[in-house]
């Protein structure tokens, strides 16, 4: 059994969530997150996985949290998560200041990366689910060159428009008959936690959204250096280098997401 970090010295109840499953969950300006350490993380999804269920993983940064408040619908999405990691450095900065001052950020690229090492020990399966087709093809080598054991049991590409029911129904069939115990899901937010949602219960496996870590793992993108990752300025470098796709959005979504912490943090 799992024991989680006691937080039973932390005052709040304000911010902290009715827990479900010997979960801690903290509200960081609505969003349910879960207060949880990297080798927690892991030892959750390697559980769920032995024991083959159906679950899904958000790993939520500014843009999903902000999304979450905005949308009821995505709040459902996140808060029916089966956990929601603090991706962003502002998300698990913020969890810090609501008294979890151990919480690190349990971000997309390095969960994979992770992940990918212990599945590569344990011959379990992954599926790669989501980007494109030259994506998928680099990804793969790459992985297989870090890890040589690692069994990729599929990818799958899919198209820029929603599936009909009989190609989802054959992508969920390919999945299953597969054998993998973790799907990673790169197709964006809110898209891929929509995604997983939808097909919880229908795929046996455990569905982890990981936005562009493929391309990170792929090398397409380029990842901040480490020690921009360890300030908390991975935002700064993707907005560097994709300043049309991205600028409005941070410029927008970080300035909500900071007036909605202040006004968390002085309404406690």
């Amino acid at each position: 059994m799992l024991h989680r970090t006691d937080v039973s010295h932390i005052p709040p109840p304000a911010d902290l969530l009715p827990s479900a499953g010997g979960r801690t969950l903290v509200s960081v300006i609505g969003a349910p997150i879960d207060a949880i350490s990297w080798d927690e993380t892991c030892a959750v999804i390697t559980g769920w996985v032995d024991r083959r269920e159906s679950r899904y993983v958000c790993i939520c940064n500014v843009h999903s949290v902000i999304t979450a408040q905005q949308d009821p619908d995505f709040h459902d999405v996140i808060q029916q998560a089966d956990m929601a990691t603090p991706d962003g450095a502002p998300v698990a900065w913020m969890m810090r200041r609501l008294g979890y001052r151990d919480q690190m950020r349990i971000n997309g690229p390095d969960l994979m990366f992770r992940y990918c090492a212990q599945a590569a020990r344990r011959d379990e399966r992954v599926f790669l689910y989501g980007n494109t087709p030259e994506t998928l093809e680099t990804l793969q080598k790459r992985l297989h060159k870090a890890f040589p054991t690692l069994q990729i049991a599929g990818c799958y590409s899919p198209p820029f428009r929603a599936l009909t029911p009989e190609e989802d129904a054959e992508i969920v069939q390919r999945i299953n008959a597969s054998g993998a115990g973790t799907v990673w899901v790169s197709l964006g937010c809110p898209k891929q936690e929509r995604w997983m949602a939808a097909h919880r219960g229908r795929i046996n496996a455990v569905m982890v959204g990981v936005g562009a870590a493929f391309d990170y793992h792929a090398g397409t993108l380029q990842r901040a250096p480490v020690w921009m990752q360890r300030h908390g300025l991975e935002w700064l470098h993707r907005f560097w280098s994709e300043p049309r796709r991205l600028g409005r959005r941070y410029l927008v979504t970080n300035t909500r997401f900071m007036l909605q912490v202040v006004k968390q943090l002085l309404s406690r």
